[in-house]
């Protein structure tokens, strides 16, 4: 006779394991030596931050659409943060200035993924523009086109894959292309 009291009950969400995995892939990816070598992001903290909030933002623009992905989303999120919050602390930053960074790089991801969201909704140059804007400085604009393509193709990819493999983890980012000699 339980059942009247399962609604005060936490939403079931994924198992640690799996939030742990889904942020793996996004960390890996946006290590992947393609995006700074062939398109210009900048290989420093700041440039590994933004193509990890780009990934991030990939990964929960997808979750948005699937059911039971609310749940995920908010733990994929709290994960990132809490690793934001460690890194701060590996670095050697104080723990009265940790709150003040946190809230820093909330405004950074939160005026990013407004920034790109607004962009899908203008199309590719659009999404090239906020791209170049705020992963590489406002400079070189084909990178940042190359950049929008690879963000268009791996939404695409995260659009194939069903909803069973995407709460699993089970899925992987495409490759970036190459980019063109200039």
């Amino acid at each position: 006779m339980l059942w009247p009291f399962n609604h005060f009950r936490k939403p079931r969400i994924a198992p640690r394991g799996t939030i742990e995995a889904i942020y793996g892939m996004i960390v890996t990816q946006a290590r992947e030596p393609l995006f700074y070598r062939d398109l210009g992001v900048p290989d420093t903290v700041n440039g590994r931050f933004d193509l990890l909030v780009l990934h991030l933002w990939l990964t929960l623009g997808r979750l948005k659409s699937v059911a039971a992905g609310t749940a995920l989303s908010q733990a994929l999120f709290d994960h990132f943060c809490s690793d934001m919050d460690d890194n701060l602390r590996e670095m050697g930053v104080g723990d009265l200035a940790v709150p003040r960074r946190m809230q820093a790089f909330g405004e950074a991801f939160y005026g990013r993924t407004a920034a790109y969201d607004m962009a899908l909704t203008e199309g590719q140059e659009a999404l090239a523009q906020a791209l170049c804007k705020n992963i590489l400085n406002g400079e070189n604009i084909d990178k940042a086109r190359q950049l929008a393509a690879y963000a268009e193709a791996a939404m695409a990819a995260l659009a194939r894959l069903d909803a069973a493999k995407l709460l699993e983890g089970a899925f992987r980012f495409p490759v970036p292309e190459r980019a063109s000699a200039p």
